[in-house]
């Protein structure tokens, strides 16, 4: 069971896959939520970065707000918990990948290429977030890439306004 539904995110991740082919679930929707959530809070106490845990929960808490509201007013509200669970557990897949990527990290010399990774990490999960609200919201792809990259704007803004 564990193993079906990690390789449906490992399909999310490669764009075959979305959140339909999750379980229908509250409790599903909540385990996933409370794992990614945790290894955001822990993802900030291996980078040591100041008030990384308030940040965490303000972008997850807009990005699941803005979804909520986004499928309420098409409605279609019987999605949201598919599409919550998906986001997660692709979010989780890709804070693995990008704590990988930062623990090559060498603060004594400059590394180009480990800069460009992690900027193709940024896009691909971007990208990923709009195939998830591509299906969510019966859209085209654009429309759903659109909603990733307008949300991720409105948490950079508001947090940037929250956290200086």
């Amino acid at each position: 069971m564990i193993a079906r539904l990690l390789i449906s995110f490992l399909d999310m991740l490669r764009f075959q896959s979305g959140p339909q082919d999750l379980p229908v679930s509250r409790r599903f929707m909540l385990v996933v939520v409370a794992i990614y959530l945790g290894s955001g809070l822990l993802a900030g106490n291996v980078l040591e970065e100041q008030g990384y845990a308030a940040r965490v929960l303000l972008a997850i808490g807009v990005q699941f707000t803005i979804i909520g509201l986004l499928l309420n007013f098409r409605g279609l509200t019987e999605r949201l918990p598919q599409t919550i669970a998906a986001l997660s557990g692709t979010g989780f897949l890709f804070g693995l990948m990008s704590l990988y990527l930062i623990s090559l990290i060498d603060k004594e010399q400059p590394q180009a290429g480990l800069a460009g990774l992690y900027l193709l990490l940024f896009l691909w999960s971007l990208a990923v977030d709009g195939h998830i609200y591509r299906h969510a919201l019966s859209s085209k792809m654009g429309v759903g890439v659109l909603v990733a990259v307008t949300i991720f704007t409105i948490n950079l803004m508001l947090s940037r306004t929250v956290f200086g």
